[in-house]
């Protein structure tokens, strides 16, 4: 390490140890910058040694900038060597804003398909990052996965569904979700042709429900179901499932599966 790495600088000047500091990276890296003649630094303390100046300062957060983005040394050098206008600086400024925004929302699509990978690992699904946008969509199946493992995961019925989901295929939940989806238009269709809750239409899609989460994720009792029932309509996001497909369909679900047990 130079010397000069711990000298206080003059007013308005910084040593290579104060931006190093200040900009989070090695006085090696510095070194290396002015050594290249990407980043000399263009002040003189009164004892002989080079300073870094606010110009500096501002080509640095530019080399840095771009850096990030991912461009080389060789190609940083072209990118900040200007004339030095403010207008050629506002618009390099402007250049690295977009592409920093962009690789922010790129970043930010990649955290969220590790998160609904990850979550949907948690609830024992076993698919890639492609077979889960094909079966699910923008739906997240893991949303709640902690959740419902601080909620269930000591029940044998989560216990089963976790064991059940982890030897589902991509097939298999296509046919969950096709039949999932059917389930609901056979409520929703009976809803809206007026057929009461204890109707042999809605009896049918009740059963037809139990069936369903019987067959894929874990046996179904009475009891279980009735609770289910209560759950749709106690749980704003469980309503809001079945509200988005009609309005006031959770209610409707709720009831007619109630109504089974009567």
């Amino acid at each position: 390490m130079s010397s000069d790495a711990g000298v206080p600088g003059e007013p308005g000047t910084w040593t290579v140890g104060q931006v190093a500091r200040l900009a989070g990276v090695t006085v090696r890296t510095l070194h290396h910058y002015d050594q290249i003649g990407l980043l000399p630094p263009s002040g003189r303390a009164a004892n002989g040694y080079r300073t870094y100046t606010a110009v500096d300062l501002a080509r640095l957060q530019r080399v840095l900038s771009w850096r990030e983005l991912g461009f080389d040394l060789e190609q940083v050098a072209e990118l900040v060597t200007t004339d030095g206008s403010s207008a050629t600086v506002a618009e390099q400024l402007r250049r690295q804003h977009a592409l920093l925004v962009g690789r922010i929302e790129r970043l930010r699509a990649v955290a969220a398909t590790v998160r609904k990978t990850m979550e949907a690992h948690d609830m024992g699904i076993r698919l890639t990052p492609e077979e889960l946008l094909e079966v699910f969509g923008d739906d997240d199946p893991g949303e709640h996965a902690e959740e419902a493992r601080e909620r269930w995961g000591e029940t044998d019925a989560y216990q089963e569904s976790q064991r059940r989901t982890s030897r589902h295929t991509k097939d298999d939940w296509l046919r969950i979700r096709a039949e999932s989806d059917g389930v609901n238009e056979a409520f929703a269709a009976a809803m809206r042709s007026g057929q009461p809750v204890d109707s042999p239409e809605a009896a049918a899609a009740a059963v037809a429900h139990r069936a369903h989460i019987s067959r894929w994720f874990y046996e179904v009792t009475p009891e279980a179901h009735m609770g289910l029932a209560q759950m749709y309509v106690a749980d704003p996001r469980f309503t809001a499932t079945y509200d988005d497909i009609e309005p006031g369909l959770a209610a409707y679900v709720s009831d007619a599966i109630q109504a089974l047990y009567r």
